[in-house]
């Protein structure tokens, strides 16, 4: 019932170069603010107000909580605070937590208790606050008694794995049988989304909770979660999952398309936020329990890419869907090409579609800080290779190991451990399956596995050097570039529209108001060469940075008749009309897929 590896708190970690810009950015930005310009946090049935009484204030908490802690931000950590003492205070005498009256206990969709328990856990690590411990296992205790009378349904029915989190957290405390029998039950009686296959692999056209790609986010972890109970293979149903989602479903970042719900490979389709963070989530607590690099790079790829793109570059709006081909943002107010959601929902704003991405979308980047480094049986497991500084107690003796680094911009990690005294531990060090090779201190590394440092550490430093090649991938028809961490897009330049509105009592005003986005240059080219210059840039303004890229790809293309999609007037079609190049070659430079927000990603190569 062990894990591979174990995580590290905020007390240990904390963020360094770029990795800490993007947290200050995001501290000041939508997700540091919810608790004080939106209803549905500010004025929360958690907190005794009449609104939203169920998932946004743990959403939110999920990724304000630990982002607090990381940037010791004294008046963000009272903020929090704020509202776990509401929380608790709100506990009921039977262990009820949830804010809802006691009649309406049996249709309560329990996911919101999976996800508070989730935070407070949280909480419990970043604090050390001595309430919670009981809180949780009286929680957990009373919904035991719950499920007796009252079958998982709805969303808890989806997510029924989440509180398995908690129970395991409670049986390493408290091994109790009946925690155990809970688990099995939420199993039993929860949905295997592997039994739906049949009917996944096309594009759902209706809304289901079997092809809501939230769901499939989180259930990549399922037997992850499970494996600390029962001590089972933790990768093996992601193995089955993911592998079926990249098949039918996925797209160029190592993740899978669904507009709210699953939706083929298209380019242009779109992809929820929700499920980017909580796929990022689902790969961390893989890459922790099963030990495996390929969990580790999924992350990478979905953090460095997916992510980052789906946030303005000041983190005060966010786009509910994000388009590979994405020339536009605009609400075409047409009939939407979305498998469920609106014509509106890519473009940017305070919630462009549901609000649940407004009140998750801050759980991304902090808690990949905090999966940066893991504890291991015999010394520390570097685990992602951005930027971070852990300090702990190892074999006795006070180490702090640092990635000093612009990585994944730059293909070099230098990583400093400075120890009180010299001290002999292993330094597990992932090397990414996605480069071509490697070397650690000169000495070659097998990509897609970890290379152990063991020795006597006082004040070294380890450098690790990665070779990575600038590649085309194939994706059905279209193409795009891939180099390392980063994938590759042509930017289009951009112009942002802004909107300032009230709607249904919610004010959408700078700068948290909605942006449509129109493009000021051509987007519809096709790759004329098969040369690729990787090229660097100094001035470094954010990691993500539209203006100033840290890093580009140069190469040549083409213009092509390429239409919008049937229906709509700002959405490019799936594939250009014809692959015939148009005039002469055109010199461009690639950019980060995140640097662009007006972007095509997926082109054809020109006849």
């Amino acid at each position: 019932m062990n894990s591979v590896f174990r995580p590290y708190t905020t007390k240990e970690i904390k963020p360094e170069g770029w990795l800490r810009d993007q947290l200050v950015i995001q501290a000041n930005g939508l997700a540091g603010n919810l608790d004080k310009m939106w209803p549905d946090v500010r004025d929360s049935r958690w907190i005794g107000g009449d609104k939203d009484g169920w998932e946004r204030v743990p959403y939110w908490l999920d990724g304000f909580v630990p982002l607090a802690y990381l940037l010791e931000d004294e008046d963000m950590i009272a903020r929090a605070k704020k509202y776990i003492d509401a929380i608790l205070d709100g506990q009921q005498e039977d262990g009820w937590i949830c804010p809802c009256e006691k009649h309406q206990r049996a249709t309560y969709d329990m996911w919101a208790l999976f996800l508070i328990l989730k935070v407070l856990i949280l909480y419990h690590d970043c604090s050390n606050d001595p309430r919670v411990e009981e809180a949780v296992y009286r929680a957990l205790k009373n919904y035991d008694a719950h499920v007796g009378g009252n079958l998982v349904h709805n969303w808890a029915s989806s997510r029924w794995y989440e509180c398995v989190i908690a129970i395991a957290w409670i049986y390493a405390r408290r091994p109790e049988k009946w925690l155990i029998t809970l688990a099995k039950s939420l199993e039993a009686q929860g949905m295997d989304y592997t039994r739906a296959f049949d009917v996944m692999k096309e594009k759902s056209t209706d809304w289901r909770y079997y092809t809501h790609v939230v769901n499939l986010a989180m259930a990549i972890k399922t037997d992850a979660v499970m494996s600390l109970v029962d001590g089972r293979d933790p990768s093996k149903y992601a193995e089955t999952l993911a592998g079926f989602l990249d098949t039918y479903h996925g797209n160029i970042n190592e993740y899978f398309n669904g507009d709210e719900c699953i939706s083929g490979r298209s380019p242009s389709q779109g992809t929820e936020l929700c499920g980017v963070a909580e796929a990022m989530y689902s790969y961390e607590v893989l890459s922790c329990v099963s030990g495996k690099v390929k969990w580790a790079d999924k992350l990478e790829r979905i953090a460095f890419n997916a992510f980052p793109a789906t946030v303005s570059e000041d983190m005060w709006t966010h786009q509910y869907n994000q388009l590979s081909n994405q020339p536009y943002c605009v609400d075409y107010k047409m009939k939407p090409h979305f498998s469920t959601n609106v014509s509106g929902s890519h473009i940017f704003g305070l919630e462009p579609h549901y609000g649940c991405c407004t009140a998750n979308m801050g759980q991304a980047f902090p808690k990949l800080a905090i999966h940066t480094f893991m504890k291991a049986d015999d010394g520390v497991a570097l685990v992602s290779l951005a930027p971070a500084t852990l300090s702990d107690k190892i074999n006795g003796t006070e180490v702090r190991i640092t990635t000093d680094t612009l990585y994944p911009f730059r293909d070099r990690v230098d990583i400093r451990i400075k120890a009180d005294k010299p001290v002999k531990f292993a330094l597990k060090i992932r090397i990414p399956g996605f480069s071509d090779s490697a070397k650690v201190n000169g000495q070659d590394a097998a990509v897609g596995e970890y290379f152990v440092c063991e020795k006597e550490f006082f004040d070294d430093v380890v450098t690790v050097e990665l070779q990575n090649s600038a590649k085309f991938v194939k994706r059905d028809s279209l193409y795009a570039v891939v180099r390392g961490a980063l994938t590759y897009t042509l930017p289009v330049k951009e112009r942002w529209e802004m909107h300032e509105y009230s709607a249904n009592g919610v004010e959408r005003k700078f700068p948290y108001c909605d942006y449509e986005i129109y493009p000021e240059s051509e987007w519809r080219y096709g790759f004329s060469s098969k040369e690729l210059e990787y090229v660097e840039h100094d001035g470094y303004k954010s990691a993500f940075s539209t203006e100033k890229p840290l890093c580009g790809i140069k190469t040549k293309v083409k213009r092509v008749d390429w239409e919008f999609m049937s229906g709509t007037n700002y959405i490019a079609d799936t594939t250009p009309k014809s692959t015939e190049g148009l005039g002469d070659d055109i010199c461009v430079e690639l950019v980060p897929y995140a640097c662009a927000k007006l972007r095509m990603t997926e082109l054809p190569f020109v006849d």
